[in-house]
């Protein structure tokens, strides 16, 4: 028999659809935010068009991120598409380059995203709103271009999976671990088309970057969106930046779960994913595989928290003769405080490169991409067959403080290891 109690996506659903829905039922809802980039927004401009229709410009959020600024002309053209579009229609939520960057940093930093918000992205990785209290979904460019007209789409309520870390974490335990950790029990389907929610105390010690990072892979497990209830860092990380006002959500008590995962947090510790599968996890105590590139960025793990982290193990240190470090901040905003606080000026004395947001690399798109057998220890997300460059090219995911560490090696190691060594 079944509670009466909610989760906190049926709750959302139940509010955008004007119905008392549950996990299962098919709804037509009412969107906060359409989000789209140069890659998936020229298709939703195409379905757009063909309703003939005025824009919702309010719910409509442009962002350029992939291939900006443009490599070639084939990336050109898409931005331009982008870019005349909301030219044309007077969008107020365009984000052209140096004003902007990776499209769910600019999604949560410009207060877009907030708890009990309804936001669909066509990018898969829009569930890192949930980070925030927020229900936010991947779709596709052609679902983006109808909600351009309708402000609506149709949904099927999720099922929630709860995990909660109980007890605190080590202090050299970062969010990417705790993910990685669960997605290692879980593979990287089973949370398919599932809310994952995250609770207990080892997720309320997390800052909101953490947080954000661990919404963000929910997607490397098959889920449809994450959620976090929100608290007190939620409501100081949304002061001056929620567009809109809001309030705290939580599921009740009582509610439905698929499935509950009770974690113990002093079992977690820093571990890296091996190449091939985000799943495939592995303590970095264990791993010392040698590197050609270490990569810190995306929307992953691309926010000052995680530049400072990695700017504290580089201080004093330099890169290692044969690697060679990338750093890409995850907005503009991010650039200009890294630059403000001399963390970029610190990661070039020790041998790193600094860019300004693009996506780039982490897609093998440009800006790090790998060439035939090279090694790569990222703080991006996937890490799947070529995923950033040539089939045979390997990818390890990891911490920044672990990607920072690894690059002074040139080895797979932990910052524990490097201080070591160094002093």
């Amino acid at each position: 028999m079944k509670n009466n109690g909610k989760t906190a996506v049926e709750k959302v659903f139940s509010e955008k659809s004007g119905e008392d829905v549950y996990a299962g039922s098919i709804v037509e809802a009412e969107l906060d935010y359409v989000m789209v980039n140069d890659i998936t927004g020229p298709s939703a401009i195409d379905a757009f068009y063909q309703l003939d229709v005025e824009p919702k410009k309010e719910k409509i959020v442009l962002i350029p991120d992939h291939f900006v600024p443009s490599k070639d002309i084939a990336s050109a053209t898409q931005s331009k598409k982008l870019r005349d579009f909301a030219w044309k229609h007077e969008m107020p939520n365009y984000f052209e380059v140096g004003r902007g960057g990776v499209c769910h940093q600019v999604m949560m930093e410009k207060g877009f995203a907030t708890p009990g918000a309804l936001i669909a992205g066509a990018d898969s990785h829009t569930c890192t709103y949930g980070a925030l209290g927020a229900i936010s979904v991947g779709i596709g460019g052609t679902e983006a271009g109808v909600i351009f007209g309708t402000g609506r789409m149709w949904f099927k309520v999720p099922e929630t999976m709860m995990f909660r870390i109980n007890g605190e974490l080590d202090s050299s335990v970062e969010g990417k671990d705790v993910i990685l950790n669960l997605i290692s029990r879980i593979g990287v389907e089973g949370g398919r088309y599932k809310c994952l929610e995250f609770r207990g105390e080892g997720v309320e010690g997390l800052g909101v970057s953490d947080r954000m990072t661990m919404a963000n892979m929910a997607s490397e497990a098959g889920a449809k969106c994450a959620f976090m209830a929100p608290d007190k860092k939620t409501e100081d990380y949304l002061n001056s930046r929620s567009r809109k006002t809001w309030s705290f959500i939580d599921s009740d008590s009582d509610a439905n779960y698929d499935r509950i995962f009770d974690i113990d947090a002093s079992e977690l510790e820093p571990v890296v994913s091996m190449p091939g599968s985000p799943a495939d996890v592995k303590p970095v105590s264990e791993v010392n595989d040698e590197i050609d590139q270490a990569y810190i960025g995306s929307c992953t793990n691309g926010r000052i928290e995680d530049i400072r982290r990695a700017a504290q193990v580089l201080k004093g240190k330099k890169v290692h003769p044969r690697t060679r470090l990338i750093v890409v901040p995850s907005s503009q905003q991010v650039f200009e405080d890294a630059v403000s606080e001399g963390l970029v000026k610190l990661i070039a004395e020790a041998g790193g490169y600094v860019s300004g947001p693009t996506c780039g690399a982490c897609l093998g798109g440009y800006m790090g991409v790998l060439g035939p057998g090279e090694r790569c220890i990222s703080s991006t997300n996937r890490n799947f067959l070529g995923r950033m460059g040539d089939k045979d090219s390997k990818v390890y995911l990891a911490n920044p403080s672990v990607v920072a560490a690894s690059s002074i090696l040139g080895r797979i190691a932990s910052p524990r290891e490097v201080y070591e060594i160094v002093k």
